[in-house]
C-alpha cells in the first residue's frame, strides 16, 4: 500500500512517523497545535483535536454517565482491581462519547488527581486518594491502566495525572507558593506521581496553579528533569486552565506573557490550556524575540503527537482495538452494575456497637431522618445522573416488602420572611417566579421556603411553590433555580442571626446584602457589606428538628443521615473552615439520640469529620463518600446486612483541627501529619474500617533474617474468618525503620490486599517488601539511602490494628558525614525553625526567614579544628545578618555577617571562623532581611 506522507504508514516505529508529522508542519500550523484545541490541519489530515474530558469518576460535563463514587470513596475501598475495571468503564465510556463529537470530547481524560492530601480542609479532598502516597499511586496507577487499555500499542484513553505538584489548598491557590523541603517532595509528594507513570504508564500529567518553593508549576524544572527524564514518561504535559498567563496576571512573576509561554514551554510544558488568542500570540511575540525557538514548539508537539499517533488517529480503524466502542457503551448495564459494586464496596463502618446489621424482618418501624437522607447530590466533576437512588428509596424499598413503616423527616426547617422595617411578607411571583414582598401584611399569602442549613452561616432555600432554588444573578434574587450545580454556588445565602435568634440579614453567596427595592418591592443583592442588608423576621412555619424528634420517638430504629453539600463550604477554590458536621446537624443528631437510643448515623460526605459525640453516644456509625446513582440502594444493604461492609478510610479522622496545625504548613515530617508522623489519638486512624464479621491473623513469616539493597523479602501470613459471617477483610503492611540518621515514619504503609473469607475460610497474604521500600532521602548527598538498621515488621487490620510483628536486619550504610568544604544547598538541612523555601535557581531554592530570627541546623559536619572562612551565597540589605553557631541555635556564637547588598541581589559574603574538636553540627541564625542560597566551610592554612 502506498501513502502520501510517511507519517500514514502504520507499519514504520512510532518516532519516525512523529518526526515526519511534525517536520511537515509550517510554524504557523505550529503554533496553532500549541493550546488545548488543537487545530484542524487539512492538507495533512489532521483533525481537530481537544486535550482534556474530566473523569476523575466517570465521563462528566458531556451529558448522562455513568457515575462512581468520589474519589476519596474509589480509595476507600483499598481495591486496585476494582479501580482498574472502573477505569476500563470509564474509557470505554470516554470513547462512545469521542465517536459521538470527537472535535469536541477528546479522549485526554482530566483524571485521576494523585495530590498529596496532607491536610483534609483542603477543599477538594473529594478529588483525590487521600493522605498515603503508596495507597494513592497505587489505585491511581490502576485506574490508568483501565483508563488507557491493555493493548501494547494503542491506547483506548489517555490518562492525565494532576496537579503536578504540592496542591493541597484552595484559597490564593493561583498566586500562593508552597513551601516543601527535598525530603518531603522525594518522600512524600513526588512518590504519589512516581507509581502511576512507572506501573500505569500514565501519558499525561497537568501542572498545578500554586508556586512550588517560589516558583509556579508551570515553570516547575522538575517537570523535564524528575517526570520526563529520570522516570520515563514519554507522553505530554499539560497546563491547568488560566495558569499560564496567570504566571503574569496572579503569581506576577513574569512581567508579559511572552515570557510566561517561553519559560512554561521550555520548562515541558506541550500545551497550553489558556485564552487561545493571546496564548498564540504571546508564542509569535516570544518567537520573534528570541525568547523561544521553533525546535522548543517541535520537542512539545513530538510529545503530544506521540500520544495522538497512540490513541489511533492515524491509523485504519482495523488496527485499532478500541474504534470499534460506539454510543451503547454509555451507561451499559455492566457499567451501572460496576458502580454499584463501587458503592458498596466503598462504605465505611466507622463504629459498631453490636446495632448492625439490622433485621428487615424484624422491624416494624424506621425513620430516615437527616438533609442528606432525601437526597443524592454531586460535585463540580460529577456527570449528569440519569437516575438516583436516595437513601430514604432504597430503605423504603427494601422494607417494602416487610410491611415496616418508614418515616421519613429531614430536620430542615420551613420559614416564611418578614422585612423587619414594615412588616410585610415576601410573597412569589408565579410570572417570574422573583419573590417579591406582598402589599400588605397577611402572612397566608406569604410562600414557604424549605431551608437547609449548611453551617458557617451557609443556607439554601427552596421554594414550597415552584419547588425551586432560591438563587441570584448578583442583581436580583429570584427562585428560579432547579439544582445546585455551577461554577459558582450562587444558590448559597448567608444568614447572620441577630441577638433573638429570630431577626437575620441574608447576604447572597459571595456576601452582597439582601436589600428591598421599595419601589418594586423585589429582593435585591446589593454593593455593600453584610451590614448593610436589610433585618427580617424568619418565622419557622415547620420546626425541622421538632419532627425528626418526633418521628425517632415513634419509631424502633432511627437512621440520621448527615454530611455535606459538596459544591458548599468545602469545594474547588474554597477551602473547610473546619471539620466538624454543621452545627445544626450535630443539634438533630443529639435530639434524635436523646430521643431513641437505637440512633444510627451515617455520614455521607466529600471528606473526613470530627464526629467526636457521635462516636461517643451513638451505637453505630457509618461513612460513604457521594457515591452516585447507587448511593441509597449501597447504603441500604449495608444497614440491613445485605452486604457486609470492609471499605477503610483513606486519611486520618482527626478528632479536632487543634490536631493539625497551620493549614499552609507542607512540612509533614516537622509538623507530625498524617498517619505517617503524627503521635497524637485520631478519631479513627489510616486504614479503619469494621465488619460484621471478625478475622484473625497468625503465622506470619518473613523469609530473610535481613535486607539488602537490591533485595525483596516475602512477608506472607494467614488470614481466618472467625465468625459465621461471609465477609472482606483488607490485610495491610507497614513498616518501621527503628533507627535512622534522620526521623522516619512511625509506621508507613507497604502494601495492602483486599480478601474475601467464607466463614472459617482462611487464605495466605504474601506481599513482597523491596529494599527500596526503606530508604530515605538523604539531603547531606541528595539521593536516597538505605541506611544500616532494623525494621519492624507490623501486619495488621489499620495503622493502629497491628496484629502480627516481626523484624528484619537492613544491611545498607551508614551517612558519612557533611564535607565541610563542599557547597552545601541552604535547602539541604536537618531541622529548621521560621523558614520558608523560595526561589533561587542556582542553588534549587534558597531558605527565607518568616519571623525576625529564624534558624536551619546542618549536622554532621567533618570538621578538623582549626581556621576557617566562611563563604555564603546571600540576598538582603544591610539590616540582614547571619550567625554561625555551633551546638544549636543557642550554642557557641563563631561568626556573624551583616549583609550590605540590596534585596533580591544575590552575592557572596565571607567572615573567618575558629572551630573546635567538639564542632559538628552547624546553626545559621538569619536575621532580618536574608535570604541564604547556600555556604561552604573554607580551611585556612
Amino acid at each position: 500500500m502506498t501513502y502520501e506522507f510517511l507519517f500514514q504508514n502504520p507499519a514504520l516505529p512510532l518516532a519516525e512517523r512523529v518526526g515526519d508529522l511534525v517536520s511537515r508542519l509550517t510554524l504557523d500550523e505550529k503554533i496553532n497545535l500549541m493550546c488545548q484545541y488543537q487545530d484542524e490541519v487539512p492538507r495533512l489530515g489532521i483533525k481537530a483535536y481537544k486535550h482534556g474530558t474530566e473523569a476523575a469518576h466517570g465521563v462528566a460535563w458531556l451529558g448522562e454517565a455513568t457515575a462512581y463514587p468520589q474519589p476519596i470513596g474509589l480509595a476507600c475501598t483499598w481495591d486496585a482491581g476494582l479501580l482498574e475495571r472502573i477505569g476500563d468503564a470509564i474509557g470505554e465510556e470516554a470513547r462512545a462519547f469521542y465517536k459521538r463529537n470527537p472535535a469536541i470530547n477528546g479522549l485526554t481524560l482530566w483524571a485521576p488527581t494523585v495530590d498529596m492530601e496532607r491536610d483534609p480542609r483542603w477543599g477538594r479532598t473529594e478529588e483525590a486518594y487521600g493522605e498515603d502516597p503508596h495507597l494513592a499511586g497505587k489505585l491511581a496507577a490502576a485506574l490508568v491502566r483501565g483508563l488507557q487499555g491493555d493493548h501494547p500499542f494503542y491506547l483506548k484513553a489517555v490518562a492525565s495525572l494532576k496537579h503536578f505538584i504540592g496542591n493541597n489548598n484552595e484559597i490564593d491557590r493561583g498566586e500562593c507558593s508552597v513551601s516543601i523541603d527535598p525530603r518531603n517532595m522525594r518522600e512524600y509528594y513526588l512518590k504519589a506521581f512516581e507509581i502511576p507513570f512507572k506501573e500505569g504508564k500514565a501519558q499525561s500529567m497537568m501542572t498545578a496553579y500554586n508556586s512550588v518553593n517560589g516558583v509556579p508549576a508551570n515553570l516547575n524544572t522538575d517537570v523535564n528533569d524528575i517526570v520526563k527524564k529520570e522516570w520515563g514518561m514519554d507522553g505530554f504535559v499539560v497546563s491547568d486552565a488560566g495558569d499560564v498567563l496567570g504566571t503574569v496576571n496572579d503569581h506576577k512573576y513574569v512581567d508579559t506573557y511572552k515570557e510566561a509561554v517561553a519559560g512554561t514551554i521550555k520548562a515541558g510544558i506541550d500545551s497550553i490550556t489558556d485564552d487561545h488568542d493571546v496564548s498564540k500570540q504571546a508564542i509569535r511575540d516570544a518567537l520573534a524575540e528570541g525568547l523561544l525557538g521553533e525546535t522548543d514548539l517541535d520537542v512539545a508537539l513530538t510529545n503530544a503527537f506521540r500520544v495522538r499517533f497512540r490513541l489511533g488517529e492515524f491509523d485504519p480503524d482495523s488496527l485499532n482495538p478500541y474504534s470499534s466502542i460506539d454510543e451503547s457503551a454509555i451507561l451499559k448495564p455492566e457499567h451501572i452494575k460496576l458502580a454499584g459494586e463501587a458503592a458498596r464496596k466503598s462504605v465505611v463502618l466507622l463504629k459498631n456497637d453490636g446495632a448492625l446489621p439490622l433485621r428487615a424482618d424484624k422491624l416494624k418501624s424506621v425513620a430516615v431522618i437527616g438533609p442528606l437522607g432525601g437526597k443524592v447530590y454531586r460535585d463540580w466533576y460529577s456527570g449528569t445522573l440519569p437516575y438516583a437512588v436516595t437513601p430514604l428509596e432504597g430503605i423504603s424499598k427494601l422494607l417494602a416488602k416487610h410491611g415496616a413503616v418508614v418515616r421519613f423527616a429531614s430536620g430542615n426547617d420551613h420559614v416564611k420572611f418578614k422585612q423587619a422595617s414594615t412588616g410585610r411578607y415576601v410573597g412569589l411571583s408565579s410570572a417570574e417566579r422573583s419573590p417579591l414582598f406582598a402589599d400588605r401584611t397577611d402572612a397566608s399569602q406569604a410562600e414557604t421556603f424549605v431551608a437547609s442549613d449548611w453551617g458557617w452561616d451557609s443556607h439554601t432555600f427552596v421554594s414550597a411553590t415552584n419547588r425551586l432554588y432560591l438563587t441570584t444573578d448578583d442583581e436580583r434574587v429570584t427562585a428560579s433555580s432547579e439544582h445546585i450545580w455551577e461554577w459558582f454556588t450562587k444558590e448559597v445565602f448567608h444568614v447572620r442571626y441577630g441577638a433573638d435568634g429570630r431577626s437575620a440579614r441574608l447576604s447572597t453567596w459571595n456576601d452582597r446584602p439582601v436589600t428591598v427595592d421599595s419601589a418594586s418591592g423585589e429582593w435585591r443583592a446589593m454593593d455593600g457589606s453584610a451590614a448593610d442588608a436589610d433585618a427580617f423576621d424568619v418565622e419557622k412555619v415547620v420546626d425541622g428538628l421538632a419532627e425528626a424528634v418526633e418521628a425517632a420517638r415513634n419509631s424502633e430504629v432511627a437512621i440520621v443521615f448527615v454530611g455535606n453539600h459538596p459544591l458548599i463550604n468545602g469545594k474547588e477554590t474554597i477551602d473547610r473552615p473546619d471539620l466538624t458536621l454543621a452545627a445544626s446537624q450535630e443539634r438533630l443528631l443529639r435530639a434524635v439520640r436523646e430521643a431513641n437510643p437505637n440512633t444510627i448515623a451515617v455520614i455521607v460526605g466529600s471528606y473526613p469529620f470530627a464526629v467526636n459525640w457521635a462516636n461517643e453516644n451513638v451505637p453505630a456509625i457509618l461513612y460513604s463518600s457521594h457515591a452516585g446513582h447507587e448511593l441509597g440502594s449501597a447504603l441500604a444493604d449495608v444497614l440491613f446486612g445485605r452486604y457486609n461492609p470492609a471499605g477503610r478510610v483513606n486519611m486520618t479522622w482527626y478528632k479536632s483541627v487543634d490536631q493539625l496545625g497551620a493549614f499552609m504548613d507542607y512540612d509533614i515530617i516537622k509538623s507530625g501529619r498524617t498517619y505517617q508522623y503524627f503521635s497524637g489519638e485520631p478519631l479513627y486512624p489510616f486504614g479503619h474500617g469494621l465488619s460484621y464479621s471478625s478475622f484473625a491473623y497468625g503465622d506470619l513469616k518473613v523469609d530473610a533474617h535481613r535486607i539488602s539493597d537490591g533485595d525483596t523479602v516475602r512477608v506472607s501470613f494467614r488470614v481466618r474468618n472467625t465468625s459465621d459471617v461471609a465477609g472482606e477483610e483488607v490485610a495491610q503492611l507497614y513498616t518501621r525503620v527503628e533507627r535512622s540518621r534522620v526521623k522516619r515514619p512511625l509506621r508507613q504503609l507497604q502494601a495492602f490486599r483486599r480478601l474475601r473469607l467464607e466463614p472459617g475460610q482462611s487464605a495466605e497474604v504474601v506481599f513482597e517488601l523491596h529494599a527500596s521500600d526503606l530508604r530515605f532521602w538523604d539531603v547531606t548527598r541528595e539521593r536516597f539511602c538505605l541506611e544500616n538498621g532494623e525494621c519492624s515488621i507490623l501486619v495488621g487490620s489499620s495503622s493502629s490494628d497491628i496484629r502480627l510483628t516481626g523484624s528484619l536486619a537492613v544491611a545498607g550504610e551508614t551517612v558519612p558525614p557533611r564535607d565541610p568544604s563542599a557547597l552545601t544547598r541552604a535547602v539541604n538541612f536537618d531541622d529548621y525553625d521560621g523558614i520558608v523555601i523560595g526561589d533561587y535557581a542556582e542553588g534549587g531554592g534558597c531558605a527565607q526567614p518568616v519571623s525576625p530570627v529564624a534558624w536551619l541546623r546542618y549536622g554532621d559536619f567533618a570538621f578538623e579544628s582549626g581556621e576557617y572562612a566562611v563563604e555564603l551565597i546571600v540576598s538582603g540589605n544591610e539590616e540582614g545578618a547571619v550567625d554561625i553557631r555551633f551546638g544549636g541555635q543557642n550554642g557557641r556564637l563563631a561568626a556573624s555577617l551583616s549583609l550590605n547588598g540590596e534585596s533580591g541581589t544575590w552575592s557572596s559574603r565571607s567572615g573567618n571562623l575558629t572551630i573546635g574538636d567538639a564542632d559538628r553540627d552547624v546553626t545559621l541564625v538569619l536575621r532580618g532581611d536574608v535570604r541564604l542560597g547556600s555556604f561552604r566551610f573554607v580551611r585556612r592554612p
